[in-house]
């Protein structure tokens, strides 16, 4: 393994390794998720797991990257914009299309939107730490070894790590069971990471398994409105973690 690839393996493990950390200390240790009135630590959450360490330094990190020649930007995920395009709406409908197809009962436009809304940022997070970072390093460093297996086992790395990480999370998700389950979605979202090699894609594909799972646990808890309001505080709080993931990703990969 060259020095380069050396140091990126083990920049993109410590970064998981943090992101996981603060995960823990801010929401699994004390349960944030599960306490509404908790106003403060899920602030907290959002801004250090989310934004900053799940985010901004993964992004940072992917422009050192390509500014060392570690890989192209279009390897890490950041073609152009034709590229993105394309890649958000195939990851729109195939994300849909299998949401659809999970959904036991149909939800409501404006309930998918809020549920989309509500998970976004914790799924962007989840997809530049696990495959834009994680994926990216482990198929770097064994791409000079084994060139033709390097994508499918850093895929392998890739969904294992992110199954793990749900460990770090409060109840279900830290249920041995659910991470088994995770794992297997991460298999999936690794297919289409390494098929589009596209970062935003990818996120948007992601992102619909969370919103199946929180539109599923809403109808069975009877939470779903026939005729539900706009949760406007949720689609701020994407706006941001869209424009934290699409300002950086143009000023320090894309300008490399």
């Amino acid at each position: 393994m060259q020095p380069l690839q050396r140091l990126a393996l083990s920049h993109a493990l410590a970064a998981y390794a943090a992101w996981a950390a603060a995960t823990y200390l801010l929401e699994g240790l004390p349960g944030t998720l599960l306490r509404p009135e908790a106003v403060g630590l899920r602030l907290a959450y959002a801004v250090v797991a989310s934004l900053l360490l799940g985010i901004l330094l993964p992004l940072w990190l992917l422009g050192r990257w390509a500014r060392a020649g570690l890989a192209t930007r279009e390897q890490l995920g950041f073609g152009g914009a034709p590229r993105v395009a394309a890649g958000v709406v195939l990851g729109a409908a195939a994300g849909y299309a299998l949401f659809a197809l999970n959904l036991e009962r149909p939800a409501h436009p404006v309930a998918v939107a809020n549920a989309f809304a509500q998970v976004w940022v914790v799924s962007v997070a989840e997809v530049l730490v696990c495959w834009g970072l994680v994926g990216s390093a482990v198929e770097a460093a064994l791409r000079p070894r084994v060139r033709a297996a390097a994508p499918a086992l850093a895929a392998l790395v890739a969904s294992v790590l992110f199954g793990a990480y749900h460990f770090a999370h409060s109840a279900p998700f830290n249920d041995p069971r659910m991470v088994a389950f995770l794992t297997g979605i991460g298999l999936i979202t690794s297919l289409w990471w390494f098929a589009s090699r596209d970062v935003y894609g990818t996120a948007v594909f992601h992102n619909f398994f969370a919103v199946t799972g929180v539109l599923a646990a809403l109808q069975a808890g009877g939470l779903v409105a026939e005729r539900p309001a706009p949760a406007i505080p949720l689609w701020i709080t994407a706006l941001v973690g869209t424009i934290a993931l699409v300002v950086p990703a143009v000023r320090w990969v894309r300008r490399q």
